[in-house]
Parts: C-alpha cells; sequence; structure tokens
C-alpha cells in the first residue's frame, strides 16, 4: 500500500499519512485547520513487513483503509525535549 506523508508546518513532529498525493478529501476539514500549512515529505510503501520508527505499520494501514487518513501524533519524549 502507498501512502503520502505531509508534515505540519505549525506544529512540530505532528505528520498526516494520506492514500493519494494531494487528495485531502477524506480528512476532515477541522483537522486540516488545525494542522495548518502541510508540506509534502514523502511516498512510502507500506507493507506488514515494514517496520515504521513512531507507528504500528498494521494501525496506520488499517486507519488508511477505514478513514482514508492517519494522523501521527508528537511523541511525549519529543514534545519534552
Amino acid at each position: 500500500m502507498h501512502c503520502f506523508i505531509y508534515k505540519s508546518l505549525n506544529k512540530d513532529y505532528l505528520y498526516l499519512y494520506i492514500k493519494n498525493q494531494d487528495d485531502f478529501s477524506q480528512v476532515p476539514e477541522a483537522l486540516l485547520v488545525m494542522m495548518g500549512k502541510l508540506e509534502f515529505v514523502m511516498k512510502l510503501e507500506l507493507s506488514s513487513a515494514r517496520k515504521l520508527a513512531s507507528e504500528d505499520v498494521g494501525k496506520v494501514m488499517e486507519c488508511l483503509e477505514d478513514k482514508g487518513y492517519f494522523v501521527q501524533m508528537p511523541r511525549t519524549d519529543a514534545v519534552l525535549n
């Protein structure tokens, strides 16, 4: 499964994963407003065999299938440093 990752320029360590590049149609408007301006980071191939640094790949894939997007929140230790 391909996904496209964007970072919030308003909030550090806040990322949005979507299924189709530049297609934010399934992302709630309130979430887009909260995230502010987004910058494209990368295209990523997700699979159950792939490890992600901060998230469970199964959870990310499930959210992408169910909702069409996934939000990676800042880790607690990232906020404190």
